[in-house]
């Protein structure tokens, strides 16, 4: 049975705690019960049971910290747990017992929330990895079905998934139907009708029907396991703020040490007050001074935020991501597999001074070579009407953005745009109707022919754009290889601000280049790999159903795993209560323990008021918005839909 990451409530830094705990509350108790004093002088502990029960609470809770303390005051590097552990052997040499274990209990008792905000998200993943199951039903080349480990499948095996399984590896269905519920993957509730030849990923679950799967990749390179590794990843790698608040902290504990120091033993050098009176306060500045909540204010939230992110199938891959995301300005979107469906259908087609049958046996053989979504349509048409490739092409070419060309028995035909086949042949058959693609054909001899298709708009986009909107995201640009009428006709139809049309990959990569010096921040969503050059210029790129894809998942910032628009719209309004929590985590850190400070230069504030507030509270309030965040749905508090500046909806 597998098994998650140890809970933070069972480790042996808990036990401690616990018993820490335990110990200081007793000899709270026999103390108020006897009335004794908690002071007993310098280099004194009360000889009695309350004053051992502190004594030991202190050692038990300082045995989280002290060791680490020791360690970076030998290689001089003053952090928290040497701030914690100098004043914890200040507390007892004076004969603070009482402050040395309420020290010792409140400090591991933030750490340890700490370490439980950060394990709640680790277990988030490890629950999603555990959704694969162990075992699996493979089919023998016999036709028997065996039970074999999920770990010792291999690419082209055969599975027999019945109703209500869970599918162990990523595959494709080689036979029946069903739906599958791929939340786990893709965030989306819906299950997802399959048949033959559709993909299906591990850990999701079969509904209702029988399916037989050939496995595609095993389960190390699962496109679960892949978003497993890569939230891993995610975690080390640093957010902006993170990274500040380390470079501050380097700075800042070395110079409140030495201040701390400086208050200890200059006011009774020169006559102000009792030397223990100031040791004490001195201190307590050392207490105050430990950075805890500022150094956790940033990674609790980025892990919180991440665990919510892949919950809703939104893949972060980093701290820096999700900061730079809730700080976009401007979006430019793609159109085809983006905006719109990108499954396109040939709704015509017109040949003129041909046979249209050869014609359209040419244009099926050259597109079959080509991955682009109108090649794929074309082809799809073809068999429909019993219109097969063979392997007759020589001197293929395949022009990005723009079409292909070969040599099919002797003739040069070539089939893609108009700027690619001539403005002749498309003046000769007129532009297509508003909303339609058009794509064309020409024969080295002259002759032509005109291919029409049709792409819907995604559900949502409208919506999406509003809501995009709404959060303060202007503009929006649609960026498109597309012809100008589609362009506009999707534009119209989902409400983007400004559209770019007959724009190649490098088009699109020098209009966000663009777009970063007006705006700065500036995010690009894409569909695929074609979209990465443009992906890589933006400040943040975004993929669009990256589920299933590698290469798409590889090359984003932020990957949208299912086909969902409105995942975007959630995704920033998440990025941007992070920044907001850590710059209030932030600034509510600093101020509490300015003001802090100077109470305990001026006597006002106790060593135990200064870690049951400045220490334990703020790293307390840090640690539960980070829980807090980690709770955001996809369907939260995002602006409400409208309609778009012109009050378009989804449909041309």
């Amino acid at each position: 049975m597998r098994t998650g990451p140890p809970s933070a409530w069972r480790s042996a830094f808990a036990r401690r705690t616990y018993l820490a705990g335990i110990l200081w509350a007793i000899g709270l108790m026999v103390s108020r019960l006897a009335g004794t004093p908690d002071h007993a002088g310098w280099l004194a502990i009360r000889v009695d049971t309350a004053g051992l029960l502190y004594a030991a609470a202190a050692i038990a809770g300082g045995a989280n910290f002290f060791g680490a303390g020791v360690r970076a005051a030998k290689s001089l590097r003053l952090d928290m747990n040497f701030l914690m552990s100098a004043a914890l052997v200040a507390a007892l040499l004076i004969g603070e017992a009482f402050e040395a274990a309420t020290l010792a209990f409140l400090f591991s008792l933030a750490e340890l929330l700490e370490r439980y905000a950060v394990a709640r998200g680790r277990r988030s993943i490890a629950r999603l990895l555990e959704l694969a199951p162990e075992t699996a039903n493979r089919v023998s080349a016999s036709g028997v079905v065996e039970t074999v480990l999920a770990a010792d499948l291999r690419p082209d095996d055969l599975l027999r998934i019945r109703p209500g399984d869970r599918i162990p590896v990523d595959g494709r269905v080689a036979a029946g139907a069903s739906a599958v519920n791929e939340a786990t993957i893709t965030g989306e509730a819906l299950p997802r009708p399959k048949k033959t030849g559709d993909p299906v990923f591990a850990g999701t679950l079969n509904t209702d029907g029988a399916l037989e799967v050939i496995v595609t990749a095993d389960a190390a390179h699962s496109t679960l396991a892949r978003i497993g590794e890569l939230i891993r990843q995610a975690e080390t790698r640093r957010a902006p703020s993170e990274m500040f608040v380390k470079r501050f902290a380097r700075v800042y504990t070395p110079i409140v040490t030495a201040l701390a120091v400086l208050v200890m033993f200059v006011p009774p050098f020169l006559g102000f007050g009792s030397a223990l009176d100031w040791f004490v306060r001195g201190i307590t500045l050392l207490v105050i001074a430990c950075p805890c909540a500022l150094v956790i204010a940033t990674p609790v939230t980025v892990v919180s935020a991440l665990t919510s992110a892949a919950r809703n199938g939104v893949l972060i891959k980093g701290g820096d991501h999700l900061e730079a995301l809730g700080a976009i300005k401007a979006l430019a979107i793609d159109k085809t597999g983006t905006l719109t469906t990108g499954q396109l259908e040939v709704t015509g087609f017109t040949a003129d001074g041909i046979d249209p049958k050869w014609l359209l046996h040419a244009i099926v053989t050259l597109e079959s070579r080509s991955e682009h979504p109108v090649g794929e349509a074309i082809v799809r048409y073809g068999h429909r009407l019993g219109v097969a490739a063979d392997a007759s092409v020589t001197s293929f070419t395949s022009i990005p953005g723009q079409g292909v060309r070969g040599c099919i028995r002797d003739i040069d035909v070539t089939v893609g745009t108009d700027e690619l086949v001539g403005d002749s042949v498309a003046e000769h058959w007129g532009s297509p109707e508003p909303g339609m693609i058009a794509v064309y054909a020409s024969t080295g001899d002259g002759r032509s022919a005109k291919i029409t298709l049709r792409d819907e708009l995604r559900a949502g986009a409208a919506e999406t754009v509003s809501r995009l909107h709404m959060l303060g995201i202007r503009p929006i640009i649609m960026l498109t290889g597309d012809a100008v009428a589609n362009a506009q006709a999707v534009a119209r139809a989902t409400g983007v601000d400004e559209v770019r049309w007959r724009l190649l990959p490098a088009g699109k990569v020098e209009a966000v280049r663009e777009l970063r010096q007006l705006y700065g921040t500036v995010g690009m969503l894409g569909d695929g790999v074609n979209d990465a050059p443009a992906l890589a210029s933006a400040t943040v790129g975004l993929a669009m159903g990256a589920a299933g894809s590698p290469a798409t998942i590889e090359t984003a910032d932020i990957a949208l795993m299912g086909d969902d628009l409105n995942k975007l719209p959630y995704a920033v309004h998440l990025a941007r209560r992070a920044r907001r929590m850590i710059r209030f985590n932030i600034g509510l850190a600093l101020t509490a323990k300015l003001l802090l400070a100077v109470g305990a230069v001026a006597g006002v504030v106790s060593l135990a008021v200064a870690v049951l507030v400045g220490d334990m509270g703020g790293s307390l309030a840090v640690t539960i918005n980070a829980l807090r965040l980690a709770r955001t749905s996809s369907n939260g508090d995002i602006p409400p839909s409208g309609t778009s500046p012109d009050g378009a909806r989804t449909g041309y």
